[in-house]
């Protein structure tokens, strides 16, 4: 039978912590993993927003019951059920978080960094793909890609902007894949990716971030 497909308006929401004003210079923009809710990821950052620093954590679009029909809710980013259209739903909520943020900044005076956590590392790679002008770096953290970096996103776009990996050597889900071979494939497509390993597993790691920003 055939498939019809329409557009819709739907809600979007997303969370923030930080000073948003004239004094802002760095907005980090955190997109979480699997099953989680951005109200709740976002309080992993909340040591590193300031007066100069907003975090903005957006929820994925779909929210489900994590257990049976009832009780805690989570979110993903999409599932392989009409993968390419969820894909660019997400991308045009992004594209238009990111207008809806800097209507008010100058954007040569605001520093853009983007962090993805597990799946949400496909997510903010491939917005990094299409707005790769926006940000100043791209941190994936216990990522997994099973066709490598160039699935999600260009390797060339590295040649003048940072890319750093963060996984901690416990992950309880990396452990289930090809995590070495997927490493060393990075190492090749980006020769300058700053990989860094942690003591921990599948989870942000509060000591690293602050390493990190």
């Amino acid at each position: 039978m055939p498939l019809h497909e329409i557009q819709v308006t739907k809600t979007a929401r997303y969370y923030t912590i930080g000073e948003w004003s004239e004094k802002t210079r760095k907005v980090i923009f955190v997109l979480h993993g699997y099953g989680q809710l951005g109200e709740f990821f976002i309080q992993k950052f909340k040591e590193l927003a300031s007066e100069n620093t907003l975090i903005a954590a957006p929820e994925a679009l779909s929210r489900f019951y994590l257990n049976g029909f009832s009780g805690r809710v989570g979110a993903t980013w999409m599932t392989k059920e009409a993968r390419d259209t969820e894909i660019l739903d997400y991308l045009n909520y992004l594209n238009k978080l990111l207008d809806t943020l800097l209507m008010d900044l100058n954007p040569f005076d605001v520093e853009i960094e983007l962090l993805g956590f597990s799946q949400g590392c496909a997510t903010a790679a491939r917005w990094f793909e299409v707005h790769s002008e926006a940000f100043q770096r791209l941190i994936l953290w216990s990522g997994y890609f099973s066709e490598g970096i160039s699935e999600v996103v260009s390797p060339s776009h590295f040649v003048d902007k940072p890319l750093v990996y963060v996984y901690g050597n416990k992950d309880e889900i990396l452990v289930q894949t090809q995590f070495d071979e997927f490493l060393k494939s990075l190492k090749q497509a980006v020769p300058t990716i700053n990989i860094i390993e942690f003591e921990g597993g599948h989870q942000i790691n509060t000591m690293v971030l602050k390493q990190i920003f």
